[in-house]
């Protein structure tokens, strides 16, 4: 099994509304909670109650295509609102981070970590540091997870913010995504925020947007190279995920949840679960 570490502040943690987009189930996709791998739904984390839509899904779909007979597990420790020094050596975050990663190496293979962050310093000047500071976040991450080549993919911030909502104060994006250039390299690859969109609230990357972002951080791992644009296929890739056909697994998955969430009642679970079991 294969394992990727997804860290950052909320537009990798997903704040893009559930009801948006087709949701994505498949069994071979699974999420680190409470200790044991579970198969994947989304929201994937859940630092806030508002955490919905990120990138992950969608690149873990693209990954699943790719790799059909292999498993992946995604583990979730991205936290909104938090700052790059706050995902400095031995803070809180990393040290949380880290101990999850390495209770989830027990059992996979960590092939990656996917970093979204940067609005929070978006203001009064901090992007002249951030780059030295992004740097020693994944140094220190690959030193402490004893894995120095380990890829890592940063998404660049929206050009939708700094103006309106919430996102108002972001005006300094442009110079973090600069500073964020600098750091790509050494199996750090960059991927563009170009033409995604925003929430109501201006700071949110909305739910399509996020499958969109997913799309290219995963052009980006594969093919270990910048991604510069938006890449023009990424619906046609996205509804390529969309029209899976579900497994058996999956169907009694989504039926059992129907039920435990009060949608169906028990007749009804027991014919469809029959139908299935077929």
């Amino acid at each position: 099994m294969k394992s990727i570490l997804l860290i950052g502040q909320s537009n990798m943690a997903g704040r893009g509304y559930l009801s948006d987009v087709p949701a994505i189930y498949n069994e071979n996709i699974e999420v680190l909670r409470n200790g044991r791998w579970k198969m994947m739904a989304e929201p994937i984390h859940f630092d806030r109650e508002v955490a919905g839509v990120g990138p992950a899904a969608s690149f873990a779909a693209a990954w699943s295509q790719d790799n059909p007979d292999e498993k992946l597990g995604l583990i979730p420790c991205a936290e909104g609102g938090s700052s790059i020094d706050e995902w400095g050596a031995d803070q809180l975050l990393s040290r949380h981070a880290l101990a999850e990663t390495k209770f989830a190496m027990a059992s996979s293979e960590l092939i990656g970590i996917l970093w979204h962050q940067g609005e929070n310093d978006s203001l009064n000047g901090h992007y002249k540091n951030y780059a030295k500071k992004l740097k020693a976040v994944f140094d220190y991450f690959r030193k402490e997870l004893a894995l120095p080549e380990l890829p890592i993919v940063i998404g660049e911030l929206p050009d939708f913010l700094g103006k309106t909502g919430f996102g108002l104060s972001a005006t300094e994006f442009a110079e973090i995504n600069r500073e964020m250039a600098k750091v790509a390299g050494d199996n750090c690859y960059l991927v563009s925020a170009e033409k995604l969109n925003a929430n109501p609230d201006g700071i949110h990357i909305n739910a399509e947007s996020q499958r969109q972002f997913g799309i290219r951080y995963y052009e980006a791992f594969t093919q270990k190279r910048n991604i510069l644009h938006a890449l023009g296929d990424e619906d046609e890739q996205l509804s390529k995920i969309y029209g899976r056909a579900a497994t058996k697994n999956e169907k009694i998955y989504l039926l059992s949840r129907d039920f435990a969430l009060g949608r169906i009642d028990y007749q009804k679970f027991m014919e469809k679960f029959a139908e299935i079991a077929e």
